[in-house]
């Protein structure tokens, strides 16, 4: 009987063994495939303006004929949200928009390309953006080439353009504000600069722990 509990107490501890090292692998599998995934970046179109041209300073009026100023130089970055009263996205997307400019405190507009103003001024008052520039035209759209929506310009204070994108989370948001303090204009510029410095990183401390 004794033989029998302290062969099933070893059993019981050789188990817990494995599970503790198949748990390790597990958590350094984890973080290896966390440094190999890309963040998620606004998905940035081929065609139109490129990030890091200057955007040539525009005036225009917004929905109820307040004068607006797109481009150039500026105190803030200005964010640019192109949205629609038929988009879903756009919605949702809003408030989030909203608290974004607040923390990184840039300058808000919305913009849209739709026909019929007081649908839109209902809109605007739906989702609580009376206070923000709403801006209708299709020029500015086709200026950008926003070909769907929700779709976002960030333009630095500089008057260049940060960055532009289709975006659908706050992260997309947040990558145009990355891509401005950064410099890294797109997640593909990412890939190429970034990650193969920490492929060579990785391989010097590799060769360094050989030689020691």
């Amino acid at each position: 009987m004794t033989e029998a509990l302290i062969a099933s107490n070893v059993i019981l501890w050789l188990l817990v063994i494995v599970l503790a090292l198949t748990v390790l692998a597990l958590a350094r599998q984890v973080g290896v495939l966390h440094e190999r995934v890309a963040p998620a970046g606004a998905l940035s179109p081929t065609n139109g303006p490129k990030p890091g041209e200057r955007v040539a300073e525009k005036d225009t009026r917004d929905i109820n004929g307040q004068p607006v100023t797109i481009g150039g130089a500026a105190e803030r970055p200005t964010l640019l949200l192109w949205i629609s009263p038929t988009c879903p996205v756009c919605k949702a997307l809003v408030p989030t928009a909203m608290a974004l400019a607040r923390d990184e405190r840039l300058r808000l507009l919305f913009a849209s390309d739709g026909a019929g103003a007081e649908r839109h001024r209902q809109f605007i008052l739906s989702l609580g953006i009376g206070d923000y520039p709403y801006l209708l035209s299709e020029s500015l759209g086709r200026r950008f080439e926003v070909s769907r929506l929700p779709f976002a310009a960030l333009i630095a204070a500089d008057g260049t353009l940060a960055g532009k994108g289709l975006v659908n989370t706050r992260e997309h948001l947040e990558s145009l504000v990355e891509s401005m303090e950064t410099g890294i204009h797109t997640l593909q510029d990412y890939l190429q600069q970034v990650l193969p410095e920490t492929d060579n990183a990785k391989a010097s401390l590799q060769k360094q722990r050989e030689s020691a």
